[in-house]
């Protein structure tokens, strides 16, 4: 079997779980497997890019998600005018003073000689700065946060489309890594590791815990939606008729038509980003970083600027993870902090690289996938599986009850088992790099 006919075989599998899900159990099911598959082989392209072609490992993928996340209040929310006239210019001050601190220690330390004088100086501008910033600052979100704190006490955002969210999240996750390669990128990989996965973090407890931005764990709830919303659909004569003129209740008729809108969207989006990562990979730049990756020694010995190529990537592939978010919390039209958790938005995508195939590009989209697919259906499927097994058993037998009470373990069980067969008998993927 050639490349093209392995490819087209593993997607076509894809496509047969997708469909059988909708044929023996909902259409609904199915079409959000297939929505939060897409998101979920975006989430893999941008993960690819950084360690299967450059060989960075970021388990701080989390971070970037939720960066991406957040863009959706900031640029489509409405503004809260309450909020702005209780504190919003002197949080805007208060941010402005603590940039223009760090502005100051940064231009200090560069050009002040090196010794006591300096480090004198850089205490002095640290205390001064960090006094004036909370001074301003602390009583403005006092008030902000004050404004009718059930439903808003928060600034809220631009009021803009959605959509233009999209690239906000990318461009905001973008700057969240240049920030954090400019000083982490010089560490060995193991503490690179541990850099971006305490940093991701240190992201995801600011956005729960600064209510004036986020509303923190009070959530922020109605975000605008590019596509129509359902009760609309179903109190438009036009379209009620067309449903029922393909025998469809007009309520599941509009749920599905959503998804389908959302499913087209994502796909665009999923099909501009492989074709762009497809050109990156093979391109001259994308065999310079394969050779940094392979041989950091000989690359530098070329002449190659290793750390600036490194910082790079690290920022495209950080910016493809907060498109993703972006995305999926559209999908969701819900920014929740606390649902930001390593496993499902790290260690979770980083299975669906290691499974579809480090390097390839079309295995980081197959694997988002296949592992989104059996992360959904493998605790339903556990669930009938326990009942099957135990049904010889009485009603109010110990061990049966035990089982199927434990059946949601079995994602966590069946993922693990998964992985390890993966890596036993096809540790580069499914389909893995040339």
């Amino acid at each position: 079997m050639n490349d093209l006919s392995k490819n087209l075989s593993y997607f076509a599998l894809v496509a047969v779980l997708i469909i059988g899900t909708g044929f023996y159990q909902s259409w609904n099911s199915a079409l959000f497997i297939l929505n939060m598959g897409l998101v979920s082989a975006i989430l893999s392209l941008g993960v690819n890019l950084q360690w299967g072609i450059a060989g960075l490992l970021n388990v701080g993928v989390m971070g970037f998600v939720a960066l991406g996340g957040a863009s959706t209040i900031f640029i489509s929310m409405a503004p809260i005018p309450a909020a702005w006239q209780a504190g919003g210019p002197r949080i805007l001050l208060g941010l402005a003073l603590g940039a223009a601190t760090i502005a100051a220690l940064v231009i200090g330390y560069s050009r002040l000689p090196k010794g006591r004088v300096r480090t004198i100086a850089l205490l002095a501008v640290a205390v001064i700065g960090f006094l004036a910033y909370r001074s301003v600052i602390s009583p403005a979100i006092k008030s902000v946060e004050a404004v009718n704190p059930a439903l808003e006490g928060y600034l809220g955002g631009l009021g803009l489309p959605v959509l233009l969210a999209w690239p906000v999240g990318g461009l905001l996750a973008a700057g969240a890594a240049w920030i954090i390669g400019k000083t982490a990128l010089g560490l060995r990989s193991d503490y690179l590791a541990i850099a971006t996965l305490g940093i991701s973090e240190i992201i995801v407890a600011v956005l729960k815990n600064e209510d004036w931005l986020t509303r923190g764990v009070k959530n922020v709830n109605g975000i605008p939606r590019p596509v129509p919303y359902e009760i609309d659909l179903q109190n438009d004569p036009l379209f009620v008729e067309r449903a029922a003129t393909l025998g469809l209740d007009p309520t599941i008729a509009s749920t599905l038509f959503v998804k389908i809108l959302y499913a087209l969207l994502f796909a665009s989006v999923l099909i501009i980003l492989l074709w762009l990562s497809q050109r990156a990979l093979n391109s001259p730049w994308g065999r310079m970083m394969r050779a940094i990756r392979d041989n950091e020694t000989a690359a530098r010995a070329m002449g190659k600027n290793v750390t600036a190529r490194h910082l790079q990537v690290f920022i495209l592939g950080s910016a493809v993870c907060g498109i993703a978010g972006a995305m999926m919390t559209t999908l969701d039209s819900q920014f929740t902090p606390s649902a930001y958790q390593p496993l499902r938005f790290t260690f979770l995508v980083w299975v669906m690289v290691i499974v579809g195939g480090s390097g390839n590009n079309f295995g980081a989209v197959l694997g988002g996938f296949i592992v989104w697919f059996l992360w959904v259906q493998v605790e339903p499927m556990g669930l009938w599986l326990m009942q099957v097994i135990t049904s010889p058993l009485a009603e109010d037998s110990a061990l049966r009850l035990h089982l199927i009470n434990s059946a949601a373990h079995m994602r966590l069980l069946t993922m693990g088992i998964f992985l390890l067969l993966m890596l036993r008998f096809s540790p580069r993927g499914l389909l893995p790099e040339k």
